[in-house]
């Protein structure tokens, strides 16, 4: 099978299309943020350590504590009768009598 000289060309062009298109965006990106030909000036700066961490702490401080809350409005639940398990075709009027039950109302749940 003979290619001819036009097809070559067209593949090989291609081909360095894609290999373009490929480098571009990981160039895109240095280590300083901007391009060298781009002239604006990078004012983000990272924040220092410390405080990184201390801001990551107390994250997972307040996601600890609504998992507590979430777990024992849960447990006032299964205590009042509801079972988030039982597959049940009358759903949202077994969770509403447990919630009524347990002294939790819809809006406490959200």
């Amino acid at each position: 099978m003979k290619f001819s000289p036009a097809k070559k060309l067209a593949v090989l062009l291609a081909s360095g299309a894609l290999m373009i298109g490929a480098i571009t965006p990981a160039m895109a990106q240095s280590a300083s943020g901007a391009s060298s030909n781009d002239n604006t000036t990078d004012t983000a700066k990272p924040a220092p350590p410390q405080q990184a961490s201390t801001t990551k702490e107390q994250h997972k401080e307040a996601r600890k504590e609504a998992r507590a809350k979430k777990n024992a409005e849960l447990k006032k639940l299964e205590a009042a009768g509801y079972q988030p398990s039982k597959d049940d075709p009358s759903y949202p009027k077994n969770l509403e009598n447990a919630e009524k039950k347990a002294g939790i109302g819809a809006a406490a749940s959200q």
